[in-house]
């Protein structure tokens, strides 16, 4: 995605923040489900946006990079204490996986979105999506749900701290080496800031994106074929 253009710009940002608010709070909500009520005491299981915005993640760095033609951003880490977990290192795994999972389930309901708006459109005697500014809008919305999330989905699982991806990993570690893993946590911004400055973090991504991508296409497709 290139160029800008203010209506998929200003409906990605909003999808974008919104996607990463629902993020936390499947990890919160997870958390508490398996034992650790941190999340809810701290006023972050919910879909207010105040609460977890980052300053620099969640503005600064998004505003900057739209005019790039790819957004990204960060919301603030929902708290999780480990120890309150009943099985701290097999329910840590889980609820990391839930941030991920909850993005894959967002870009599901933006495909589902889109193949009822295409129906509707359709379907419905006098609706004509040539032209349409509401049909524009229903389906930038929809591409810029199956997009983001999808992207932020295989991002957060990556096995680099502190992303998503390095939590499940522990939980299939063996005690020695889950702990080395560990002390490696604090290169993992560094790590990541030169994957991202080489370009390889986009070689390693954009395979199975694209391959998401294109299931999630092939979705649409197959159900408006069928209308």
């Amino acid at each position: 995605m290139t160029g800008f253009d203010p209506l998929t710009t200003v409906v990605g940002y909003v999808v974008l923040i919104f996607s990463i608010i629902v993020h936390e709070n499947a990890h919160g909500l997870t958390a508490e489900y398996f034992g650790d009520p941190t999340a809810r005491a701290s006023g972050r299981i919910t879909m207010n946006p105040l609460p977890h915005i980052d300053i620099f993640g969640s503005i600064l760095v998004p505003l900057v990079a739209m005019f790039s033609g790819f957004m990204f951003g960060w919301a603030k880490p929902v708290p999780v204490n480990v120890a309150n977990l009943r099985n701290p290192v097999v329910h840590n795994a889980y609820v990391a996986a839930a941030g991920p999972i909850s993005n894959l389930l967002l870009a599901l309901g933006g495909s589902l979105l889109l193949i009822i708006v295409v129906g509707v459109f359709q379907l419905v005697p006098g609706l004509d999506p040539a032209g349409s500014r509401s049909f524009l809008f229903f389906r930038t919305m929809s591409y810029a749900l199956i997009m983001w999330n999808t992207v932020l989905a295989l991002f957060n699982l990556l096995p680099i701290p502190p992303l998503d991806g390095h939590w499940i990993l522990m939980r299939f570690l063996p005690p020695g080496p889950r702990e080395a893993f560990a002390s490696m946590g604090r290169f993992g911004f560094l790590i990541l800031i030169v994957l991202m400055v080489t370009g390889i973090l986009w070689r390693i991504l954009g395979p199975p994106v694209t391959l998401i991508l294109g299931v999630y296409y092939w979705l649409v497709d197959k159900a408006v074929g069928l209308m």
